[in-house]
């Protein structure tokens, strides 16, 4: 057989992936001194500590392990739990980060740990959750996480964004299976295909409600396709996505750019308002890009020639870029930001936001800005005709009348 003739820029590429799933190795080995099977809760917890009380629904199977409750494998069925977890003082932690326990048990006063498990057996204990945790607008909050995610990384991750956001909406996290390993990103991949019915399920659950009055979703990194496949699915099932799903956030989406323009156009007209988070330089993206066939994803792209031409579809897109975060791959910045937390806090209760849309893109790209002076960004700009990107957009955000024009079907 002849050699292999790489061309310098393939060359250049396998590098660049090599170095950055080497720096995802390292950053992931770097958490296996923590430890792990943390959800069996200590015996005494702080006083001074802050409760955040989770409603968690999982496709995943339950563990043996008591301390894990859930593995990463598939279940058979929607395992529903209430889980209480406390978050230290503030003076012992920065907005933005998780004080993972060390040891066993964890110390209260400056680790997160879990206060209590309950399981929710019957239909009207999730009602009897709902009403306890429910705030005076009958708001809910669905948070979907992301890849390479343990159940107790999803449920610790999620009590810092509600406590730090200090939003009263009641929480509700969906834990899909995944493995929470680097080199099971395909499982993961088809894991949250597995669980698209549930996740549908949930929110009509919700949305039907006559407990629940709005909606809120949050999703991240490989949770976002989840969710808008989800929400594509209600549409379809239902005709239309419930007016009480009026916001969708995705922090770092981890959806082909292609894909994610068929899932918008087949939610129908009738689409809660989206804000999408991205950063161009974001690693975990980088790779994910590279796995996919080189096909850009959305988290991952400079949408910014769009942005006043996705406004008017109701898609609100900030460029975390510049934000400084603890998070060394760029993948998290949606959380570790104290500056992007204190200013999502109305938009993940569902709360209106002052001073409109507008106000609110301008309000976290000032915070990006004064963040990120000192840091350079390579981005290559294309030049956009305004008026063809906007007939282009507003004519693939509807759904085709199946004639052939010009002897094609729009799709």
């Amino acid at each position: 057989m002849p050699a292999c003739r790489c061309q310098p820029g393939d060359r250049r590429s396998s590098r660049l992936v090599l170095a950055i799933l080497l720096t995802i190795c390292l950053f992931a080995n770097g958490c296996a001194s923590r430890a792990q099977n943390v959800l069996q809760p200590p015996a005494v917890t702080t006083s001074e500590a802050t409760r955040v009380n989770l409603l968690v629904a999982t496709t995943r199977k339950p563990s043996t392990d008591p301390d894990r409750l859930y593995s990463g494998e598939r279940g058979t069925a929607i395992s529903l739990d209430s889980v209480t977890v406390t978050i230290p003082p503030d003076r012992n932690r920065k907005i933005g980060e998780i004080q993972w326990p060390s040891r066993l048990p964890p110390d209260p006063d400056r680790e997160f740990a879990v206060a209590g498990v309950d399981k929710i057996a019957t239909e009207r204990q999730v009602f009897d959750w709902f009403r306890k945790n429910r705030n005076a607008k009958r708001q809910v909050l669905i948070f979907v996480h992301g890849y390479n995610n343990s159940y107790s990384d999803a449920v610790f991750r999620f009590s810092q964004i509600v406590h730090d956001a200090g939003t009263d909406a009641a929480p509700i996290l969906f834990a899909w299976p995944s493995r929470a390993r680097v080199f099971d990103y395909l499982y993961d991949k088809e894991s949250a295909n597995y669980s698209r019915r549930a996740l549908e399920d949930l929110i009509l659950q919700a949305s039907m409600s006559p407990d629940v009055d709005d909606v809120t979703i949050l999703a991240h990194s490989m949770g976002t396709w989840l969710a808008a496949e989800a929400l594509r699915g209600v549409a379809m099932r239902k005709k239309s996505i419930p007016a009480k799903v009026r916001n969708v956030v995705l922090a770092s989406p981890d959806i082909d750019i292609d894909v994610f323009r068929r899932q918008f156009v087949e939610m129908g007209p009738n689409r809660p308002r989206f804000t999408i988070f991205t950063s161009t330089r974001d690693k975990a993206l980088e790779v994910s890009r590279w796995l996919s066939g080189g096909i850009s994803r959305v988290g991952g792209t400079d949408l910014t020639p769009y942005k006043a031409v996705l406004g008017e579809l109701g898609v609100a897109v900030i460029d975390t870029s510049a934000i400084a975060s603890g998070d060394s791959l760029g993948h998290n910045a949606f959380a570790g930001s104290p500056e992007i937390i204190r200013l999502l806090a109305q938009r993940l209760g569902g709360q209106s936001v002052s001073g409109g849309e507008a106000g609110f893109a301008d309000r976290l790209a000032a915070a990006a800005g004064s963040l990120g002076r000192s840091a350079t960004r390579k981005t290559v700009t294309v030049p956009v005709d305004s008026s063809e990107a906007r007939k282009l957009l507003k004519r693939e955000s509807t759904t085709s009348t199946g004639q052939i024009v010009d002897g094609q079907i729009s799709y």
